[in-house]
């Protein structure tokens, strides 16, 4: 099922399964934003992250002397969350840990999914409890596609990734196990925080940035912001897009995937979230169409 929240500037979708926005159209400027998932390119439109971001290292993990096995930014992406709330303004999803997830993810849970809408902005409020015993350890992050080109007779090469800062550095993905490779990094060469998109820009797979990143958009061809993301407390960012794919995902992560030959326990994994039992972790971002 897809619950609709809309205001006189856009009209936002959300699915039932994932909590996954589906769709933000742009009434000022009729057009829909949010990447619609074509399976030819990839079949996602915003998808959270959770229990893992990315990757781990031989797709499982180490916790407690048990090993459990893992799958490409975790399982909630593709759950049926319970609607919990929902008004005019915005709408709140629920998943709670059951046996399907206890069987390779050995922690109870409660996560909660806020979407609010407020003029042209959309806020995501992710609420994590531990509802267990023992010490939860996990990553989250969001995955949300915006189309590019998003005009007629433009190209995607000719759009502007924005920062609020200039040359950030980054990190790139082992071609063979999807990890990262965080010995080996490389400057984005932007000029007041603005470079092209250019033809091979993530021929390489996803640009990954650690400790660097509050705030990221994408402009059009002649410098008009068209959208952008504010994620001022996350301490990771994706930029990515699959192979001529008329798409940009701009990335927020709380954690990301393991670095190459990371074989220790998860509570050892570098950018791990823990979280005491019966307490809950907050988060939020804001997409903001221009």
């Amino acid at each position: 099922m897809k619950h609709i929240i809309e205001n006189d500037r856009l009209k936002i979708e959300i699915s039932d399964t994932g909590a996954e926005l589906s769709s933000i159209y742009d009434k000022k400027n009729d057009r829909e934003v949010l990447w619609q998932a074509d399976p030819a390119y990839w079949k996602r439109h915003a998808p959270i992250l959770f229990p893992n971001v990315g990757k781990t290292w031989q797709n499982r993990y180490l916790y407690n002397g048990s090993t459990y096995p893992t799958k490409q930014h975790g399982f909630a992406r593709d759950m049926t969350f319970e609607c919990i709330c929902s008004d005019n303004f915005s709408i709140t999803h629920r998943l709670c840990s059951d046996t399907s997830t206890l069987n390779v993810y050995p922690f109870p849970f409660i996560l909660e999914i806020t979407q609010t809408l407020s003029k042209n902005h959309i806020q995501i409020q992710w609420r994590v409890t531990n509802t267990g015993t023992e010490t939860m350890y996990y990553t989250i992050g969001a995955h949300p596609a915006f189309n590019v080109p998003a005009e007629e007779g433009t190209e995607q090469k000719d759009y502007q990734l924005l920062f609020h800062t200039d040359n950030p550095a980054y990190i790139l993905l082992d071609p063979q196990h999807g990890t990262a490779c965080p010995d080996t990094s490389y400057i984005l060469e932007t000029k007041d925080g603005r470079l092209s998109i250019g033809e091979s820009r993530f021929a390489k797979d996803a640009l990954i940035f650690d400790h660097q990143i509050t705030w990221a958009g994408i402009a059009f061809p002649d410098g008009t912001p068209y959208v952008s993301v504010t994620c001022g407390d996350f301490p990771y960012f994706g930029i990515w897009s699959a192979k001529n794919a008329p798409f940009v995902c701009l990335e927020p992560w709380d954690g990301r995937c393991d670095n190459c030959g990371f074989d220790g326990d998860i509570s050892t994994k570098p950018g791990i979230i823990s979280l005491d039992p019966g307490c809950t972790y907050n988060k939020s971002y804001t997409i903001t169409i221009h």
